[in-house]
């Protein structure tokens, strides 16, 4: 049966959450669901999504509705938090939903309570609530500003909880880190992998082989190429890499870092890449069209991710679809993609992706990056072995399809709420 249904996510900015709220939306839509999505102010380096929004139709020409909400902002803002509570209790009000589905954290906090609170005014008409965890909210550090703000979006968390039918985590992860806060209840949750565009990386558009991109970069067929896709931004984890790799860029010219992506640290780590005198070594792209992500990819032999906080980075199994294998920080789900045998002695050899090192070690992303350049049989086994693992988990038609169960499922909790 078609459901009318509602996303809202803080920003729609070049990001793995947004993309994963937008190809959701496009499935949804080509399901034959009337798809909303409501998304706050738009600003910055790091790029939108909403031209591709705005230019989507389905086959029979039904396109996504789409709704700025003004003061839905990303930063904890009373004032503003209010009028944006207010500014969703209308839209929900006027759209009416069967689904109310919220993204990451503040837009899952005002837009649970936005649907709850439409809820009791019309019981007769109870929009489902679900809510995904793309990432934890919580910032890593343990100073005393980052203890109250981590305490804050605790006890958030945990009223929000309590007026939502659903909670999809993208990792297990991300479970096993609410429900240790308390958040929630065990069967709220369900794990739903992000959905990808498979076969833009499973193969290459003409003129998208290595060898094409990397002559267009101007980075030589003989060079060692490690990238990162992500934003120039805080917790990604670029200083991390210079202080890994700065050495060994330096004694070996056929090393090259490339850097895809922009954002408000990209002037702050170019000046310490001049500083280092790496400005040959390290290639910068700026931000890229989501089409040409797979292209980036395949000019590197490995792709390495150090950020200090995700859910489970997009970056990691689009990489591993291109079969480069991956370095990446043992971070929150990180893992459930980057299987390392030499960190869990569980996972055979024949199902590994790729090499974890402690978050902020600078060491050992140096010891894993040069063993992944010292063994390239192993280096592309471990790409071939991604790229079969994430094929199917990671397909929107399987995201999508999960998401049809979900949403069933609750719809069947608030009518039983409904009905008590």
């Amino acid at each position: 049966m078609p459901l009318t249904i509602l996303h809202i996510s803080t920003r729609l900015i070049l990001g793995g959450s947004q993309e994963n709220t937008v190809l959701s939306c496009e499935g949804q839509a080509n399901l034959g669901h009337s798809v909303h999505l409501a998304f706050g102010p738009i600003f910055g380096p790091e790029g939108s999504l909403l031209d591709r929004v705005k230019a989507f139709r389905t086959h029979d020409n039904r396109r996504i509705e789409h709704h700025e909400v003004p003061h839905l902002v990303r930063e904890i803002a009373p004032l503003a938090d209010r009028r944006c509570l207010a500014e969703l209790t209308r839209l929900i009000e006027r759209t009416r939903p069967d689904i109310v589905h919220t993204h990451s954290s503040k837009a899952g906090i005002l837009g649970r309570a936005a649907a709850w609170k439409v809820a009791q005014r019309s019981p007769n008409r109870r929009p489902a609530v679900v809510h995904t965890i793309h990432g934890p909210p919580f910032m890593p550090g343990h100073d005393l500003k980052t203890r109250i703000k981590n305490h804050l979006y605790t006890l958030a968390e945990r009223h929000a909880a309590k007026r939502c039918h659903t909670i999809v985590s993208v990792a297990d992860a991300m479970t096993e880190q609410f429900l240790a806060r308390r958040i929630g209840h065990p069967d709220q949750y369900i794990t739903v992998r992000s959905g990808m565009e498979t076969q833009r990386y499973l193969k290459p558009a003409p003129g998208e082989t290595r060898d094409a991109v990397r002559a267009e970069l101007n980075i030589p067929p003989e060079a060692f190429v490690i990238g990162t896709v992500a934003r120039l931004a805080e917790h990604k984890g670029h200083d991390t890499i210079l202080d890994a790799l700065g050495n060994d860029l330096r004694t070996d010219p056929r090393w090259r870092l490339l850097w895809v992506g922009d954002g408000w640290w990209a002037d702050r780590l170019l000046a310490r890449v001049r500083s280092m005198g790496l400005e040959k070594q390290v290639i910068t792209t700026g931000l890229v069209p989501q089409e040409r992500i797979p292209a980036m990819m395949r000019a590197m032999d490995v792709l390495c991710h150090p950020s200090e906080r995700e859910g489970l980075p997009r970056t990691v199994p689009q990489a591993l679809l291109c079969a480069v294998p991956v370095v990446a920080s043992d971070c929150d789900g990180t893992p459930e993609a980057c299987l390392d045998p030499f960190t869990d002695p569980t996972i055979p050899p024949a199902r590994a992706t790729g090499r974890l090192f402690p978050v902020g070690d600078a060491d050992k992303l140096r010891a894993a990056i040069r063993w992944m350049h010292e063994n390239p049989a192993e280096r592309k086994r471990l790409g071939e072995q991604g790229r079969a693992l994430c094929a199917t988990t990671f397909s929107v038609e399987t995201m999508i399809a999960r998401l049809e169960t979900v949403y069933a499922n609750a719809l069947n909790r608030a009518d039983a709420t409904r009905s008590r």
